[in-house]
């Protein structure tokens, strides 16, 4: 039996456009050199004096290698109704040949060829970087199934399945260690250069490499649904959408190269009506005209520049949706930032423990934590996770209950010990004065006051907290410095807010929000200061998001809403890359302006040069093709090898 696999119409149209963009990227240096060798020929035989059906076929051959592709994509957009450069280069070489000019030409179509390939060479090299991802899914993969281990094709590994991840294997699938412990490098996904340690419980993303330890993973994703998928699939999206900038040159293009076409026209037809020239030098002039005003360089000096950007900036873990949101970044006037799971790590921990005397504060953490053992409240797993870093010994409780509202009991060594909010627990005994000291100022800070009692004995407080981020206040500095305010959105309450807003640095704090009036804030804030950019980790941001100019997503290897909504995603749980991508961004702004102004200046030039010292065709599609290539290499090199963004990618803020 034949096995019959159906694709949707976008993949078919997608592996149709890889097909030929490939057959193209391999024909089109052959044809090039095709080219160089007939118009070599073609001299070598002129100066033999061979005759002209030799040197004429020498041309048809120069012609048909060098304007091939060329001549295609004139006449694909001539059928879109679109006039663009590769119809003025074949227009121009026409011309030259009309006029007994073949050999120049013929370098003119050789040149631009060869500009041609070169662009895509540079510009491929952009895209490779993420293609290059491909190569990170495994092909198979070890999964118990049926009672035993098989080994199987990744596009078979179901949801909910077992996967055997050895030493120095690349994990095939999103999902979560079952069993094991070992370090991962997950450098291509998230841009960390150093391995993650992983243990049960712990979320693993296709793509990453298992460096040592064996792992059981539960798998969460399908194969084609995975991070590494889906990152490929936005920036490549990313790369094929336009930035405003490059939107307006595109229309400008149009018009350019009608009113080039016009005045080509009207060059040929004037100075020999007038009497100024004959009609040969006239036509000759026009072409040299045509082929050094077109906006080439021009053209390609936006695309260039954001497509390096692009794939620069996913390399280490920065994800544009688009160009639009690359060039607008580098214009933020604020930054917003939602505080839970953005400014801080997410989860509850434990900062300080408040013993009543005799006790100590290991004892607290002992019964505390031998209670908590059996909830499944966040608190609770933070108060045991405490206890286990302290390297305290837990009891077995018994007679365990949970009241809701009201905390838990439970029976330890004969005593009863209530564990809960100290509000409920005041109704069982009076809270000593020092004890009670101490909660108003662990509250004043904006922390959680859980309280112990052994029997009515009041043994002490645990403070609990959503800690900030490490780099959080650095980045927040590092912003202040370049003219950017920074604000602060949040639903937690406002003591909880201002806490944190005083330990990074934020002056403007917004506590208390629903998600509609988070994204009411960010409007308020771009009528007051411009352009903002809203970073935040999901779900509840998700208003405030769509609603910035700039939505930025903490997170995003593990949030499907983040990479849903947001402009930018962030790759793993590092602020730093936020300040990374601004940098990205204000350099890519700048290469676009240095190739859009060196453009215009070599056009005006040449221009020039046709009029006032009678610019020769080979000479002058000689300049209009090495400001094309030069503009090019001006996006790759600076945004791809440049030593500034090596330093982002090692991490500004780590």
């Amino acid at each position: 039996m034949v096995a019959q696999t159906t694709a949707s119409p976008q993949q078919s149209v997608t592996v149709e456009a890889d097909f030929h963009g490939d057959v193209e990227s391999r024909l089109a240096p052959w044809l090039v050199g095709l080219t160089l060798i007939a118009i070599v020929i073609g001299l070598l035989a002129e100066r033999m004096g061979a005759g002209q059906s030799l040197l004429l076929a020498t041309n048809i051959i120069a012609y048909a290698a060098g304007g091939f592709y060329g001549a295609k994509n004139a006449l694909e957009s001539l059928f879109e109704g679109r006039i663009d450069v590769d119809l003025l280069m074949i227009l121009a070489a026409l011309g030259a040949a009309f006029i007994g000019q073949w050999r120049e030409g013929a370098i003119l179509l050789f040149l631009f060829s060869l500009s041609n390939v070169l662009q895509d060479y540079a510009i491929g090299r952009s895209r490779q970087a993420i293609r290059s991802l491909f190569a990170l899914h495994p092909k198979s993969a070890n999964i118990k199934r049926g009672g035993g281990i098989a080994r199987v094709e990744i596009s078979e590994i179901r949801v909910g399945d077992i996967v055997l991840i050895e030493p120095g294997e690349r994990i095939p699938v999103d999902g979560q260690v079952a069993a094991g412990n070992s370090a991962v490098d997950e450098s291509p996904i998230t841009g960390e250069s150093i391995p993650v340690d992983k243990s049960a419980g712990a979320l693993v993303y296709a793509g990453t490499l298992n460096r040592q330890g064996i792992l059981d993973v539960r798998a969460t994703r399908s194969a084609n649904n995975t991070t590494l998928s889906r990152i490929i699939q936005l920036v490549e999206e990313a790369q094929e959408s336009k930035a405003p900038t490059q939107r307006f040159l595109d229309r400008f293009e149009q018009a350019y190269a009608k009113l080039i076409i016009f005045g080509v026209a009207l060059y040929i037809v004037a100075p020999p009506a007038l009497g100024l020239s004959d009609f040969q030098s006239s036509f000759y002039r026009a072409m040299v005209l045509m082929t050094v005003a077109s906006p080439c360089a021009l053209v390609i000096s936006v695309p260039s520049a954001f497509i390096s950007a692009i794939a620069a900036a996913a390399r280490i873990g920065v994800l544009f949706k688009g160009g639009a949101s690359l060039e607008q970044l580098a214009d933020v006037k604020v930054v917003a930032f939602d505080k839970t799971g953005t400014l801080t790590v997410g989860a509850p921990q434990v900062t300080e423990v408040v013993v009543h005397a005799p006790q100590a504060a290991s004892d607290v953490i002992r019964w505390a934590a031998s209670v908590e053992a059996r909830s499944e409240h966040p608190l609770a797993k933070a108060i045991v996770e405490y206890a286990r870093q302290s390297a305290v010994k837990l009891e077995t409780p018994e007679d365990f209950e949970a009241i809701p509202g009201r905390g838990l009991r439970a029976e330890l060594d004969g005593c009863l010990v209530r564990v809960g909010r100290v509000s409920q627990l005041q109704q069982v005994s009076n809270m000593p004065a020092p004890l009670e000291c101490e909660q108003k100022r662990l509250e004043a800070e904006g922390k959680t006051v859980v309280a112990v009692l052994r029997d009515a004995e009041w043994l002490g407080l645990i403070a609990l907290a959503d800690k900030r981020r490490h780099d959080a206040a650095r980045l927040v500095a590092d912003l202040k410095r370049q003219g950017i305010a920074v604000a602060l959105l949040t639903g937690d309450n406002e003591r909880a807010a201002r806490s944190i807003a005083r330990q990074v640095g934020i002056d403007h704090v917004y506590a208390e929000l629903l998600p509609d009036e988070k994204a009411s804030i960010v409007g308020h804030l771009q009528r007051e200061h411009g352009a903002v950019a809203m970073v935040g980790d999901g779900i509840n941001d998700a208003p405030a998001l769509a609603v910035a100019d700039v939505g930025v997503a903490m997170g995003g290897a593990g949030t499907d809403i983040a990479l849903e909504t947001a402009d930018v995603a962030l790759m793993g749980d590092r602020l730093a890359r936020l300040l990374d991508a601004i940098r990205i961004s204000s350099r890519a702004k700048r290469v676009v302006w240095q190739n859009i102004a060196f453009s215009l200046a070599v056009i005006a030039l040449l221009i020039v040069g046709v009029f006032a010292v009678q610019l020769p065709l080979p000479i002058g599609v000689l300049g209009h093709e090495g400001s094309t290539v030069i503009v090019v290499l001006n996006g790759l090199v600076s945004l791809l090898v440049a030593p500034a963004l090596r330093r982002a990618r090692v991490g500004s803020l780590a």
